[in-house]
């Protein structure tokens, strides 16, 4: 398997399924294969990006000139779109970013964890079984954290969420509260479990978690979920079509219940 192109194995599959497999040469093809594609990998960086403004612009508002919080704001509506975006990468997307690749059930997960206490290794070329659990938890995390933040008023009372006058407000206060009980006590644990775990499996298990996701390679070996990624044609084109979709069904959304953008 590492002295041989993965594309050999799944080239006539991939071409019956529309899909296209990278054709790797040389010395790069012989020691690692493509594992996750741009798009994935941009969404990644930048929602992480995203979150850090969000939280900054939000504690350092005065310090910034920020006192509407219009930088919070707008990092929490761009959260929301690459989420909506994600939602459809997992269908429409790669094979390793696809929920039905990913996405498992309970036994499986807990399986995976006894084999990873027992020393049993099992790659995976996409998320393993417990990451992929990790994933969906967080995109589940943040996608509430920024739709908690459109009907919030923050302490300041000098800005609100978009839809904020479409609930009372005793629900405003309590939902303003969740929204900063969340992030410190839920979501900002979780991101450092993410990146603890994505640490130790690349210092204990040697799989460089971290480094596939800004190169988009992994070293080719036999994994549970196939040796190679498929990729559909003109991912980028794709990817930019969809993105253009979220947008507008996440802005036109909150305009056409009465919110406002600007």
């Amino acid at each position: 398997m590492a002295g041989q192109c993965p594309c050999t194995a799944l080239r006539t599959g991939t071409a019956a399924r529309g899909m296209v497999c990278l054709d790797i040469s040389g010395t790069e093809a012989r020691h690692s294969v493509k594992a996750w594609d741009r798009p994935t990998r941009l969404f990644h960086w930048v929602l992480l990006l995203l979150i850090v403004v969000s939280y900054v612009s939000y504690r350092y508002s005065e310090a910034l000139g920020d006192p509407l919080l219009k930088w919070h704001r707008w990092s929490g509506l761009a959260i929301l779109v690459l989420i909506v975006w994600r939602i459809f990468w997992g269908v429409l997307g790669s094979s390793t970013a696809r929920f039905s690749s990913f996405v498992r059930g309970a036994r499986p997960v807990l399986g995976y964890l006894g084999d990873l206490v027992a020393g049993r290794e099992r790659p995976f070329l996409g998320h393993n079984p417990a990451g992929a659990l990790m994933v969906v938890a967080l995109m589940g995390l943040v996608g509430t954290q920024a739709s908690l933040g459109l009907f919030t008023v923050e302490h300041n009372d000098l800005t609100a969420g978009p839809l904020y006058r479409l609930v009372s407000e005793d629900a405003v206060k309590l939902i303003s509260r969740w929204h900063r009980w969340l992030f410190h006590y839920v979501l900002l644990p979780a991101i450092v479990l993410h990146v603890v775990a994505n640490i130790l499996y690349g210092v204990l298990k040697r799989e460089p978690l971290i480094a596939a996701m800004l190169t988009g390679r992994k070293p080719a070996r036999d994994y549970e979920d196939g040796p190679q990624i498929e990729i559909p044609p003109r991912p980028l084109v794709r990817a930019a079509g969809l993105l253009a979709l979220s947008a507008l069904l996440v802005l036109g959304g909150i305009v056409s219940l009465g919110g406002r953008i600007l």
